[in-house]
């Protein structure tokens, strides 16, 4: 017997996927925003961010709008976040982390100084921001699950 083949993510990709807002994970915190990108860096307008904080256990949705924006709201103090990205044609999510501060940690010390800017956010307007590109020259580091 054989088996199907795998199929991309679908028609039927936003069906599975809560899109009601889930992105302050601290309401008195700042704001982190940023732009979804693809591989001709053209903004992705049905993608899904999500990040984790690990020091307060705290979780966070946002899906993009027509222009590939994301935000959330975070605590002032952190210094990562991780977070996964769905996008169309993603068969799994992809996982990266987002740097509020350059910090001094393994994971920041194994990449390039080239790598290592695609997991910096900047500072903006009393907040962060952080663009996520799948592909391309300036892609964002991912990490195997």
């Amino acid at each position: 017997m054989t088996t199907t083949p795998s199929q991309t993510v679908g028609p039927y990709y936003v069906i599975g996927l809560c899109r009601r807002p889930d992105d302050d994970l601290d309401p008195d915190g700042v704001e982190l925003t940023g732009t979804l990108y693809d591989g001709q860096e053209e903004p992705i307008g049905d993608g899904l961010v999500e990040v984790w904080d690990a020091a307060g256990r705290r979780f966070g949705r946002s899906g993009t709008d027509k222009e590939g924006r994301f935000r959330f709201r975070i605590p002032r103090d952190r210094e990562v976040l991780d977070a996964h990205v769905f996008a169309r044609g993603l068969l799994r999510h992809q996982r990266t982390r987002i740097y509020l501060r350059e910090v001094e940690d393994e994971v920041l010390a194994a990449l390039s100084p080239e790598e290592r800017a695609t997991l910096l956010a900047r500072a903006e307007d009393g907040g962060f921001r952080f663009d996520i590109r799948m592909q391309g020259e300036h892609a964002t580091v991912f990490f195997a699950p």
